[in-house]
């Protein structure tokens, strides 16, 4: 393959790849190996995890990874430079604990309005996990934008954070399974437990739930002084689960046109103002009353603090399996300012953040 320059390469993809809604790089229009931008971030090359012989032997077109072998786990993440620290360390937290490194497979979704930016994540992940398997897709933002309404804060109103609403349609067909992870988590343990479990019935996610939090909270008197939308709660036992991480089986989503069940309840936002959050209320109308839940274990969320206040959490009572840093504090911002939380430090030994090449960020 020749060499092209960065200026002439994003030139062509704009030619060759008009907006659409949703859509993704083919791997041989982006060679990541041959072409290096400025302002990348230095992260430490991490470790390379072989399977073990108990693992299931993948098949391989070639040298690449099929994305349709029914051996992989998928785990689905955002990428955006914000949050890439988060991000890497989050790979690496899975990639060390699972028993079968090599069959996993990650699905990163990026915003695509700034084509070098996008092209620098993906340099980083592949330099930073040369060998892992993944594919990061664009998500177009301007439809999303147009669906989404204010929120008490600024970050959830970020078109990112509806990516996972539209995973069924970004991800290939062949791929029926996924595992949904925020940016702001570690795993201690192995995902393939998580993968593994089971969603009974026709219930399309799985997610650890809490049914003693106060669930009127999370919509305005608007919402339930009409009937017509608080029925949608009536004869459900509904509890708050986080949108964080969540086991989601993308065949019942698709089937069930899920992403427009969801976008209808964004649309009847905007004109009623029904909820305050960003991208968990819809999810709460959709499903419910109607998840499977999953042992608490797998979500310790709300160690970010309060979303006002910028406090410190502690972990609850029991074992753990997944750490998520949800809320207003994020481990890396509070490490480098020197007022790191005790939790922090359980982030820390995942950090792969070394330097960075230019003062300027991502």
């Amino acid at each position: 393959m020749f060499h092209l320059h960065p200026f002439f390469l994003l030139i062509s993809l704009l030619i060759l790849y008009p907006t659409s809604a949703i859509r993704s790089f083919p791997d041989e229009i982006i060679d990541t190996k041959r072409l290096k931008l400025d302002h990348v971030a230095e992260y430490i090359e991490a470790p390379e995890y072989q399977n073990g012989p108990q693992c299931p032997v993948l098949a391989r077109k070639g040298e690449s990874l099929s994305v349709c072998d029914p051996s992989l786990v998928h785990v689905a993440m955002t990428l955006d430079s914000e949050y890439l620290r988060g991000s890497i360390a989050a790979v690496y937290s899975i990639l060390k604990h699972t028993s079968c490194p090599e069959n996993h497979f990650f699905h990163f979704i990026a915003a695509g309005s700034d084509l070098p930016k996008f092209t620098n994540l993906t340099i980083t992940v592949e330099s930073t996990f040369p060998s892992l398997s993944f594919k990061v897709y664009q998500l177009n933002e301007i439809p999303v934008k147009k669906l989404i309404s204010s929120s008490i804060r600024h970050a959830l109103e970020e078109p990112l954070n509806y990516a996972r609403t539209y995973l069924a349609e970004i991800l290939e067909l062949c791929v029926s399974r996924v595992i949904y992870l925020d940016s702001d988590i570690i795993v201690v343990d192995d995902i393939q437990k998580l993968w593994s479990f089971p969603l009974t019935g026709s219930r399309v996610i799985g997610a650890p739930e809490y049914c003693h939090a106060n669930f009127t909270n999370y919509f305005t008197n608007e919402f339930w002084s009409d009937f017509q939308f608080s029925k949608v709660f009536e004869g459900k036992k509904a509890c708050y689960f986080n949108t964080g991480v969540m086991v989601m089986d993308l065949e019942r989503w698709r089937e069930g046109d899920y992403s427009r069940r969801i976008e209808k309840w964004m649309e009847i936002q905007k004109e009623r103002r029904i909820y305050n959050l960003g991208s968990l209320p819809p999810f709460l109308l959709v499903f419910g009353g109607d998840v499977e839940g999953i042992d608490h274990r797998w979500n310790q969320h709300g160690l970010g603090g309060n979303n006002v206040v910028n406090s410190c959490r502690s972990l609850h009572p029991g074992k753990v399996s997944l750490l998520h840093w949800s809320g207003k504090g994020k481990p890396w911002v509070r490490l480098d300012a020197g007022m790191a939380c005790p939790v922090d430090h359980l982030w820390a030994p995942y950090d792969l953040y070394q330097q960075q090449t230019h003062s300027d960020s991502l």
